[in-house]
């Protein structure tokens, strides 16, 4: 009798385990136990700066793997609970990093400033349901306990995917894409850290730091879940 009931327990854990987002195998967490070590493989924390603007570039892992695919399944499968790992993730790095002695001589972080997420247009945000950048700082947040102002800024041009795009092209699509939002429509008296899922060449960032900067509100930092790989 025992037995039986050990197995007829087994079966119904296995039967309510919520599949893998990724796989679609059962998981007892967010993500199975396969997917997050290959997840976390691509954890290779990255500092750079912006280099027109001296601004702090921070990622958590390597656009690559697993964590691409990650990214991909929340943006384009209709997955939005992944921006809580992800924005967990960053978090967690971020204040890692933040406490790391050896930086200390070379970046300034501040402990007052406030998150702003990188917008997405009306009409994407409408088709899609959710801005995954926006639900990353979210998750971050509530980690750090830094304060969220989700619509510091906003998406005024409808711009091209960028996938594709050469690095001129992504700075012209990028060209007055972005507005002060209605959160700031009174200037934040403290820095803006800007966080974003996915950074490239630069463009998104240094097109939202631009914004800012002419109406005089400072930028300590962009941080985004993944970078692409860069040599040396």
């Amino acid at each position: 009798m025992q037995v039986w009931t050990k197995t007829i327990t087994s079966f119904l854990n296995l039967f309510l385990q919520s599949p893998c987002p990724l796989c679609q195998r059962p998981a007892c967490e967010q993500l199975c136990q396969d997917c997050t070590k290959k997840l976390l493989k691509q954890h290779a924390p990255r500092t750079w700066k912006l280099s027109e603007y001296s601004v702090l570039g921070f990622s958590w892992g390597t656009y690559g793997g697993m964590l691409k695919r990650a990214i991909a399944v929340m943006k384009y499968e209709n997955q939005p609970q992944i921006a809580d790992i992800l924005g967990k993730c960053l978090a967690q790095a971020w204040i890692a990093q933040k406490n790391s002695d050896r930086l200390a001589s070379s970046i300034t972080f501040h402990s007052q400033v406030v998150v702003v997420p990188i917008p997405m247009h009306p009409d994407k945000l409408k088709r899609r349901g959710y801005n995954q950048a926006a639900l990353i700082a979210k998750s971050f947040c509530e980690i750090t306990g830094l304060k969220l102002k989700q619509n510091g800024l906003e998406r005024i041009k409808a711009t091209e995917a960028q996938f594709g795009l050469s690095i001129s092209e992504r700075e012209k699509n990028l060209t007055a894409a972005f507005g002060i939002g209605r959160d700031f429509y009174r200037l934040p008296a403290v820095p803006v850290l800007l966080v974003d899922d996915i950074y490239t060449t630069g463009a998104t960032a240094t097109a939202a730091v631009q914004t800012l900067h002419q109406h005089h509100i400072k930028v300590c930092g962009f941080l985004a879940v993944a970078a692409t790989r860069k040599d040396g």
